[in-house]
């Protein structure tokens, strides 16, 4: 795969050298503070006990500015603000020179039953990782605390080794990527991924260049019949039996758009997944009692070539077709959130800095692979922003117990940042380019 871009071909001679400077710039005791120090901070979700990421948002926002960069802390919702902050070298000028944004967020999972842990959770202990180096444990360490530091010790150097440089780094460390994706709607809705040229996501990706995403769908599947006696079902109707058959439904048409369009390359297959049956919806089950109300909820996990209105259209059909053939049976879908899967072009700019970056700034020949879950970056793409996907951690370790970082790879994470930012921001773009009408004056 060749990213090299007609910007990239064109670029300053000295390049090189300026990227190796930034590059070897990195400082990776800082990396390895910064991210123990986010590590500590409990920045879950919980209304019920108060906890939320004004803390970890605090000190993202500390670090920020005692590097000089000017920073905005955009309250999202109480106790959940966003952080941005832009880094400008001495010879960016708006309107020619490219913005590269690095995109993080500040939130993690529950730890979950802290007995299943067999250290602190948030501890950021350090241990001998078995196949050699240092391993960082503790929760969000790898999903992805391990990122945002890698990112903030990325604009470090470039600051460092390269504050002439024609561009701008913009850091957008958001609320809420674990839910609703609050905090990237409101990056996007305030104007803020409007300058932005390109973005680096910097998810744990076992390092490996993702220049695609699977979208996702998500609904509420709402059915109502007729309560009954259990001895008696046919005196109202059952809406178990519509639920089963609209969960058919589902699967057939599961296996239909897998036979369509097979498995992608880096993403595998499109999922349709029931993941929660719930009847009667409200009030206590009984053995005896036909239920009026049935639930399920859909989780839908989309590859490129499949387009969420027709899909939800395919989905709608079928519900109105199995309420119709039940008289008595209400089918109601609720599609309330749409992510939608991303596709970066390989000779886009960024994947050619990024694979210009990686031998030097990770080691060896770039490695692609597909992120298998929606991130932040879905809705930067659904902007026209071009995103790649690239951070430290194993792929599979993030929301599970004992979760770690290997410190290894935040630190070669800075590296690639910090080389390829040089890389992208070093060729200019035509002003009239196909992201310079998305500019604000």
């Amino acid at each position: 795969m060749s990213g090299r871009g007609a910007g990239e071909r064109g670029r300053a001679p000295d390049v090189d050298a300026l990227a190796a400077r930034a590059r070897d710039a990195v400082d990776a005791e800082a990396v390895l503070r910064r991210t123990a120090e986010l590590v500590r901070i409990r920045s879950v979700w919980d209304p019920e006990t108060g906890a939320d990421e004004a803390a970890a948002a605090a000190y993202v926002a500390d670090e920020l500015r005692a590097l000089g960069l000017s920073v905005t802390v955009d309250e999202v919702a109480p106790g959940r603000p966003n952080v941005i902050a832009d880094w400008t070298g001495t010879a960016f000028e708006p309107r020619v020179h490219r913005t590269l944004m690095f995109e993080g967020h500040t939130d993690v999972v529950t730890e979950g039953d802290r007995a299943r842990w067999s250290r602190d959770p948030y501890g950021a202990d350090l241990e001998p990782d078995p196949a050699g180096g240092t391993r960082l444990y503790g929760r969000g360490s790898a999903d992805m605390k391990a990122g945002v530091a890698a990112a903030i010790e990325a604009v470090a150097a470039l600051r460092q080794a390269a504050p002439d440089l024609p561009g701008r780094v913009r850091l957008g460390i958001v609320v809420d990527e674990e839910g609703m994706m609050l905090g990237i709607k409101r990056f996007v809705a305030g104007g803020w991924a409007d300058e932005v040229d390109g973005a680096i996501v910097c998810e744990p990706e076992e390092l490996e260049l993702c220049l695609h995403q699977k979208g996702a769908m998500r609904l509420h599947a709402h059915v109502r019949g007729v309560m009954a006696h259990g001895a008696m079902p046919y005196a109202g109707v059952n809406p178990i039996a519509g639920l089963q058959r609209l969960l058919a439904a589902v699967e057939a048409l599961q296996a239909e758009e897998q036979a369509r369009l097979g498995p992608h390359p880096y993403l595998g297959l499109p999922w349709l997944t029931p993941t929660i049956v719930r009847s009667p919806v409200a009030g206590e089950a009984q053995l005896n009692v036909m239920p009026d109300t049935a639930y399920a909820a859909l989780d839908v996990r989309t590859v490129p070539g499949q387009e969420h209105e027709a899909l939800f259209g395919r989905l709608r059909d079928e519900a109105d077709r199995l309420a119709a053939a039940m008289p008595g049976l209400a089918i109601e879908l609720d599609w309330f959130e749409s992510r939608p899967w991303t596709a970066t072009a390989p000779d886009d700019p960024l994947v050619g800095a990024l694979e210009g970056a990686y031998p030097t700034g990770v080691g060896g020949p770039p490695r692609y692979g597909g992120v298998p879950g929606a991130t932040d970056g879905t809705f930067l793409h659904a902007a026209g922003v071009p995103i790649v996907t690239v951070g430290p951690g194993d792929r599979t370790i993030p929301h599970q117990v004992d979760e770690f970082v290997r410190v290894e790879d935040v630190v070669r994470a800075a590296r690639l940042y910090a080389e390829a930012a040089v890389r992208y921001l070093m060729a200019t773009p035509p002003v009239d380019g196909p992201r310079a009408a998305r500019r604000r004056p």
